[in-house]
């Protein structure tokens, strides 16, 4: 018999996790940055997010994704994780929490 998850609960996780991964030009988690458009959990716990990065020729263009892939594999729960990286829509200021614009001095 196999036990059922709260998606919901283990998105959480997931959410709490991201905001411990920071872009190293910017002193603002990846959430609060807006980089990731989504975070999809399976029943199956199976997880895919979909994530951008400031710039298409973005630095840590190889290392943030794996970054991200590594620290969500180390929730309890999740089977298995993969990063997919978008730039559709193209990321822009617009998409950073007030929190993150706030820490910038954008506001």
């Amino acid at each position: 018999m196999a036990t059922t998850i709260d998606t919901n609960l283990l998105g959480e996780k997931i959410v709490t996790i991201l905001k411990t991964v920071y872009d190293p030009e910017i002193p603002v988690d990846i959430y609060e940055l807006g980089l990731i458009y989504d975070v999809m959990v399976s029943t199956d716990r199976e997880v895919k997010i979909l994530m951008t990065l400031t710039t298409p020729n973005c630095p840590v263009a190889e290392t943030l994704p794996k970054e991200v892939e590594d620290k969500v594999k180390t929730i309890e729960g999740v089977s298995d994780v993969e990063v997919e990286i978008t730039f559709d829509p193209p990321w822009t200021q617009d998409l950073m929490s007030e929190e993150a614009k706030l820490e910038l001095g954008l506001l």
